[in-house]
């Protein structure tokens, strides 16, 4: 049943929409926040939406275009974090320093603040302590950074008593109980606790001053906690072992202990994305989904009933042929002697192209997140199905084994997860799979300071580099759009220590004359209120009048993506596809 044609909507008020989600009000399930971004920006618009009439209730809440957040607490009400306001409701970061209550038919203009933070903090945000019934019992949170937060409790007046935790802790609540995971390590009762130890403990204990925590799963150096959330009563914690997925469910018990079993039946190799069937907590059965994908096997919904197998419910059809294709995980060695592994893609007679394997590299590397290696649809049909070869890197910086593997290619580290990243494409040469010529490398975001510190610091690597909506000049990057909110992640540039490291991979700075540069294209969109686009422009520009073949692409949408639909994100991710296979000399008959 369509609740509303998105393409017909923009047509009728003249607006680039895009969908940007939704939330139903618990106390009221016909009403739902839609939330709807112009050409696929950041910032969005908010709306309220009848379910019973289909259609944008006239009178209903209404948020102007912002980076914003909206909770229901009651049919009437709502508890918003909203830029929109000027300074006075933004953090230099460019999102909301502010929680406002928001009453039906008031203007968020007359909404009272009830609590704020700092400008120099991220953001503000507000979370029920339960969602099913809301209550007046929140949390107000400040995000300190993507890795820092200090948290209280309160009401709809504002919040109250502060949650006595490190701010480098990761938490979530269902009832009484609180389970948290430290990134660092954490004494407690004189037992050294390693970084991403997962901890419970009664939240009434917590708020009393006494709290009685359980080591629920603790982190080694190759099998590390990822994330975790609840479903019904439970807990799952999903953990990473040599990169398998791993997922465990800890059920709390009247005595006070927990019990602990495995989701089993599920695959050892690529995604495996888990959630509840039910996402309304007072709806959930203990039943849970599961989104399983590899690099050759395309994306399936199971379902995992209580005690049963997991049961395939729908798949994906295959986009491209994946005959004779392997996959293998392997391991390079970087400059520093760390093992850092990689997922390759190819055909599985390895000698069927003679050492001249065209490869195409991807990478990230950054903010903790695990780079998994999943169904591309485009690369598969571009590149893999004409017997190129795939490669998935697993770089310091990222989330692969926890927090000590984030921290080592982060601030003064961040260069080595650069470092990584070409000691695979060395890695491959050494194997006899390929020629550095025949090596295409393609990274976005925090993965175009990647490739933009392969130009610079290892051009002799590489035939061709793809760099996308990326962040390239480190001078500046803290003064554009929401940049000082990363400085977490690379540093303060305005620091003279900080600084130090990084004007070393500030390709815009390091970028000279008459270096033996592969070819470059570099991308970005018009709406990306993320990372500003001025990176990718400068850089380009920059190239070009220094003599290098260095080409330029953005688009008027998108925002920090590829493109605002299917066809935009098919065209821009053929014409890079389309570059890299022309500049390092691929044709289907080579």
């Amino acid at each position: 049943e369509t609740l509303i044609d998105l393409d017909a909507l923009a047509k009728v008020e003249d607006e680039d929409w895009i969908y940007g989600g939704s939330d139903p009000c618990p106390q009221a399930p016909d009403r739902v926040l839609i939330w709807l971004s112009r050409g696929g920006s950041d910032a969005k618009v908010l709306r309220e939406f009848d379910l019973t009439t289909m259609s944008f209730v006239a009178d209903g809440f209404h948020l102007p275009e912002a980076k914003s957040s909206a909770l229901w607490l009651d049919a009437d009400t709502l508890m918003i974090c909203s830029a929109y306001g000027g300074d006075e409701h933004a953090t230099t970061s460019g999102y909301a320093r502010t929680a406002r209550l928001l009453r039906r038919g008031q203007s968020i203009d007359d909404a009272p603040v009830v609590g704020q933070t700092r400008a120099d903090a991220m953001a503000m945000a507000v979370a029920p302590v339960t969602r099913d019934p809301v209550g007046d019992r929140l949390w107000f949170v400040t995000i300190e950074n993507f890795f820092s937060n200090t948290t209280m409790i309160g009401t709809r007046e504002g919040p109250s008593q502060a949650l006595d935790i490190p701010d480098d802790t990761r938490w979530s609540q269902r009832g009484d109980w609180i389970v948290l995971a430290r990134r660092s390590a954490w004494e407690i009762d004189n037992v050294t606790h390693p970084p991403d130890t997962v901890l419970a403990t009664p939240l009434s204990a917590l708020l009393e001053g006494a709290p009685r925590y359980t080591a629920l799963f603790t982190s080694s150096e190759r099998y590390a906690y990822e994330n975790h959330w609840w479903n019904d009563e439970a807990l799952i914690v999903y953990a990473h072992e040599n990169l398998e997925p791993r997922h465990m469910r800890f059920t709390p018990q009247a005595d006070g202990t927990w019990a602990r079993t495995m989701v089993e039946g599920l695959p050892d190799v690529g995604i495996v994305h888990m959630r509840p069937l039910d996402d309304i907590e007072r709806e959930q059965t203990g039943d849970l989904i599961a989104n399983t994908q590899d690099p050759i096997t395309p994306p399936r919904l199971s379902l995992i009933e209580r005690g049963r197998a997991p049961a395939v419910m729908k798949s994906m059809p295959p986009a491209f042929d994946a005959k004779g294709l392997r996959v293998e995980r392997l391991e390079a060695t970087s400059h520093d002697g760390t093992r850092v592994p990689y997922v390759q893609v190819g055909p599985a007679d390895a000698g069927k192209n003679k050492g001249q394997a065209p490869v195409y590299m991807y990478g990230y590397g950054g903010f903790g997140l695990t780079m998994e290696a999943s169904y591309r649809v485009g690369l598969g049909k571009l590149w893999l199905e004409r017997g190129g070869t795939f490669i998935s890197a697993n770089l310091r910086g990222g989330g692969e084994f926890g927090t000590p593997w984030h921290d080592a290619g982060r601030r003064e580290g961040k260069a080595r997860s650069h470092d990584d990243f070409a000691a695979i494409a060395q890695d491959l040469v050494a194997r006899g799979v390929t020629q550095p010529k025949r090596i295409a490398a393609e990274g976005g975001s925090n993965g175009g300071l990647l490739i933009a510190n392969m130009l610079t610091r290892y051009p002799e690597r590489f035939g061709a580099l793809f760099c996308t909506i990326p962040l390239i000049d480190m001078r500046r990057y803290t003064k554009l759009l929401a940049g000082a909110s990363w400085i977490a992640e690379y540093g303060d540039p305005d620091i003279a220590e900080d600084w130090a490291f990084l004007q070393h991979i500030s390709a815009y700075h390091t970028a000279v004359p008459g270096q033996a540069y592969p070819p470059i294209l570099i991308a970005t969109t018009r709406k990306d209120d993320r990372v500003h686009p001025g990176h990718a422009r400068k850089m380009a520009a920059k190239l070009q009048a220094m003599g290098y073949e260095a080409d330029f692409y953005e688009i008027a949408e998108g925002g920090h993506g590829y493109g605002k639909d299917n066809a935009q994100r098919a065209t821009f991710t053929t014409l890079g596809l389309a570059f890299l296979r022309e500049k390092i000399g691929w044709t289907d008959e080579t």
